[in-house]
């Protein structure tokens, strides 16, 4: 026994293969229509790879902006020694600069790394 009512609804059935049609929402074959095919997402290696990298580089950035603005609070406060200053510097260059590399390997421009999250606004 299955039905779709609402995002509520319960599908009780003992047969493992009726709930898995409803959970893939395949229609049974003699409901299909007998012209056209089911739309199909046409996903290829590359664009797969391109997406989850902007992704992931798009929150290597964002934890990069976080901890750039934690470093210029610290310097602010005067918490950190001159050789501190100094390895922070360098080394918040230097992820810059990996996060520049990575951006051209993936083909992605600066702004494909700020995400739009909707009602939120955009990521950076």
């Amino acid at each position: 026994m299955s039905g779709v009512a609402d995002a509520d609804t319960r599908i009780l059935s003992e047969d493992m293969t009726e709930f898995a049609r409803v959970m893939r929402s395949e229609t049974p074959p003699d409901q299909r229509p007998v012209t056209g095919t089911a739309p199909r997402i046409n996903v290829s290696d590359d664009d797969v790879k391109r997406g989850l990298g902007r992704l992931v580089l798009a929150l290597v950035r964002l934890l990069h902006e976080l901890l750039e603005r934690q470093a210029i609070r610290r310097m602010d406060s005067g918490t950190l020694t001159d050789d501190e200053i100094e390895r922070l510097g360098l080394a918040l260059m230097k992820q810059t600069e990996e996060i520049e590399r990575l951006r051209q390997t993936f083909g992605l421009e600066e702004e494909d790394l700020n995400i739009d999250l909707g009602p939120l606004g955009k990521l950076l």
